[in-house]
């Protein structure tokens, strides 16, 4: 035993077992030290290991959590310290008749469940486009968390003719999953409930083992979780959670803040431990950090302290724009490496949103910084980016079979590896590329039904835009490209947080295009969609950084919890962004956005930067931005550099409105803002292929590459404009980005 290392709460803490016990565990209070102690104590005292449970959430946790406990009362058989999961799946084994399994059922990875879902939608003729696989099984994920049936899912949504084809597919799902005996990951935690609910003699049997049970994270626990702890720990009532409702920042996949909030009225005898001491950060960063989170009211009442040092205050710039911002960044690191002997791996880069990551690996590769990212990867190495960069490589060059090879399934059009061979095959007999022979039609012979109707589509869209990529600029090919493709409605359809990201990193990609525009035109240059490319390979095609590097760490805000460093930046603290649109519209959002700013702040041991722009280019919009509310929510005293702006109406709780100095500040643009103009674009102009359009010869025409022209010829599909820059050009209707001068 080793309680002399414990401080008094923690000490009460691990000696405190009998009956309900909630710790309030604040972020680098010696949280895990405390639970292993408990558990000695309570073996050291005679409790049985038999009649410990002990349940965390991640697999690394409870094998760290296992480990200290052996190191410190020797053999653990008998005692159960597992995942939620797992502790489900052991007793499914035991007893899968009573939850209708036979022997020896199969888990279902994310995979199999995938190809369950294909096979379903192929049976019933719905189109994977319209039902993408992962929005369903997103959907069926959020049902068995809420202990929703098909049966109940479908009499909620009788009026929605698309969700009642979606509760047909989940019925379907989980008929086939029965008849293969067979269980998804979901499944072991709604099957352990039921065996449990459903199963007096069950459940007897388990609070009769079970008569201390201690929950980790109990802030995470979603509502099934929820269920199984409160029936196991029911009769004995010696049940301690810990966690700390401050850093409860997963509600988006199911995480309920109310299971920490309201233990005390599940267990009205509940004794309630804070552990408010902190062993990792200086403090000004706690006070700071107390500052922002005080504001929340769904919250228990607690402070974090330290007996270290109060340490250098919070610094704070205010950048003018987001290459400004990431140019301090990298340059702050150089120096703090440089002057003070920093390591690079004690610097962390913490951001709201992977998309934001861009511009600071353009900055620290140009200063020769190592950097690695965690939890994630390299900007350039993300699926949906590549699958872009291929898209545009075949505009430039029909012959890159690579490419075509990457995307001509992207999104889905139903070619198996057997007929791209056949393609493949077809192309190589007649000396062509792959592409060049779909261009001449020949190709197309090697598909069929709607197959052929799609690749058809595929190759008008290569053609339309290769045709006229001279006319068009390298933001307006991409623009094309992701709405005619078919691959930003394929993520909007899929409608998950994966989703989303991914088409905020696709809009964030428009911002490195912007630049690149921006940079020619001072150069009085024409943006060139081969020169942008070209541009890009030297970006792009860096090799990865060893993981084991001495490196500079960037990683999302979500991904750092649990984590610390001796130096942490806070990038992109404007309102908008940190916290999001959406939070800035629901008081819950905008309070677990306040917890997810302070679980981000605490991560700093020694310095801390917050960091804002004034103006920012975010998916290819410029927009002037407003500070953060949680800027404004910072006690002034704690802060170094440059003012903070705080308007009358940003003091108290909630979302701040009004202007800055008279001025109305913009709201920044969304993902989608920036394609509204192409998706509107696509349906006009796919009028004026049908003979519709509104230029007729001897209109004044404006281009947004050509300027000011006037319209000399024209026909079916396209129109001659003679302009005053560069002459006379022919542009196709459907592609032409012409406005009436």
């Amino acid at each position: 035993m080793s309680l002399d290392r414990l401080n008094k709460e923690q000490r009460k803490a691990a000696t405190q077992i009998e009956g309900p016990i909630l710790i309030l565990a604040g972020a680098g209070s010696g949280k895990t030290s405390t639970m292993t102690e408990r558990i000695a104590y309570m073996v050291d005292n005679g409790i049985s290991k038999y009649n410990i449970l002990a349940v965390t959430f991640t697999n690394k946790a409870a094998k760290e959590m296992r480990e200290r406990v052996e190191s410190l009362v020797g053999n653990i058989d008998g005692m159960w310290i597992t995942t939620f999961h797992s502790m489900c799946l052991r007793m499914l084994k035991k007893d899968p008749s009573k939850v209708g399994y036979g022997n020896n059922f199969l888990i279902y990875d994310t995979t199999d469940q995938k190809t369950l879902v294909k096979g379903i939608l192929k049976d019933k003729q719905l189109s994977e486009k319209e039902f993408p696989v992962r929005g369903i099984l997103s959907t069926i994920s959020h049902c068995k968390e809420n202990i929703l049936s098909p049966k109940k899912y479908l009499s909620e949504n009788e009026d929605n003719y698309r969700e009642k084809l979606i509760a047909e597919v989940y019925a379907e799902y989980e008929k086939r999953l029965k008849s293969n005996n067979a269980m998804d990951f979901d499944d072991l935690l709604l099957n352990g409930w039921k065996l449990l609910d459903e199963n007096d003699d069950v459940l007897e049997e388990y609070r009769r083992r079970f008569r201390y049970v201690m929950v980790d994270e109990y802030q995470d626990t979603n509502y099934l979780q929820y269920l199984i702890v409160k029936m196991l720990a029911e009769e004995h009532q010696n049940i301690c959670v810990v966690g700390d409702d401050d850093q409860c920042i997963y509600q988006w996949r199911g995480a309920d803040i109310t299971n920490i909030l309201d233990f005390e009225k599940d267990f009205p005898s509940a004794k309630v431990i804070k552990l408010q001491q902190n062993y990792r950060s200086v403090g000004n960063i706690l006070a700071g950090a107390h500052s922002v989170i005080e504001n929340n009211r769904q919250r228990k009442r607690k402070k974090l302290w330290t007996d270290k040092e109060d340490g250098d205050k919070i610094r704070y710039y205010r950048a003018e724009t987001e290459r400004d911002e990431a140019r301090y960044v990298a340059q702050e690191i150089e120096n703090l490496h440089v002057g003070e002997g920093f390591e690079w791996n004690d610097f962390a880069i913490l951001y709201r949103t992977n998309a934001q990551s861009r511009t600071f690996e353009r900055y620290l590769m140009d200063r020769g910084i190592p950097y690695r990212i965690l939890s994630g990867m390299r900007y350039y190495d993300r699926k949906e980016l590549k699958d872009m960069i291929a898209y545009m490589r075949m505009i430039i060059n029909p012959k890159d079979d690579i490419s075509l090879k990457r995307v001509i399934n992207e999104p889905k059009r139903g070619i198996g590896p057997k007929t791209l061979a056949n393609l493949e095959h077809l192309a190589s007999g007649m000396g062509m590329s792959m592409m060049e022979a779909l261009l001449n039609g020949v190709g197309l012979s090697a598909f069929k039904g709607k197959t052929l109707d799609a690749v058809r589509d595929f190759t008008d869209v290569v053609r339309l835009i290769s045709d006229q990529q001279d006319n068009l600029t390298v933001s307006q090919i991409y623009d094309e490209l992701l709405v005619r493709t078919g691959y930003v409605k394929m993520l909007e359809n899929e409608a998950t947080v994966e989703a989303e990201g991914r088409l905020e990193n696709l809009m964030e990609f428009k911002t490195e295009i912007a630049d690149y525009e921006r940079e020619i035109s001072q150069s009085g240059g024409t943006s060139e969609l081969g020169d942008f490319m070209e541009k890009l390979a030297l970006m792009a095609e860096v090799d990865n950084h060893d993981e084991t590097q001495d490196a500079v760490v960037l990683m999302t805000m979500h991904s750092s919890k649990g984590l610390e460093f001796p130096v942490v930046f806070l990038p992109g603290l404007e309102d908008g962004i940190f916290p999001g649109s959406r939070a800035m519209e629901d008081n819950s959002k905008m309070e677990e956005e306040r917890r997810l700013c302070y679980v981000a702040m605490t991560r700093a041991k020694k310095r801390l930067f917050l960091v804002s722009a004034a103006v920012r280019t975010q998916y290819g919009r410029t927009d002037y931005t407003r500070e953060s509310q949680f800027l404004r929510e910072l006690d002034p005293k704690l802060i170094d550099g440059d003012a903070i702006y705080r308007p009358r109406s940003s003091q108290g709780i909630g979302v701040s409105t009004g202007s800055r100095d008279g001025f109305a500040v913009n709201r920044p643009s969304k993902p989608f803002d920036m394609l509204k103009y192409a998706k509107e674009s696509t349906k006009l102009n796919a009028a004026a292929q049908r003979g519709g359009s509104d230029f007729h010869r001897g209109d004044m025409v404006n281009h947004t590459k050509f300027g000011n022209g006037l319209v000399i010829e024209e026909d079916e599909r396209t129109l001659t404009v003679m302009f005053d820059s560069v002459g006379k050009k022919k542009l196709a209707k459907g592609i032409a980005h012409l406005k009436k001068a």
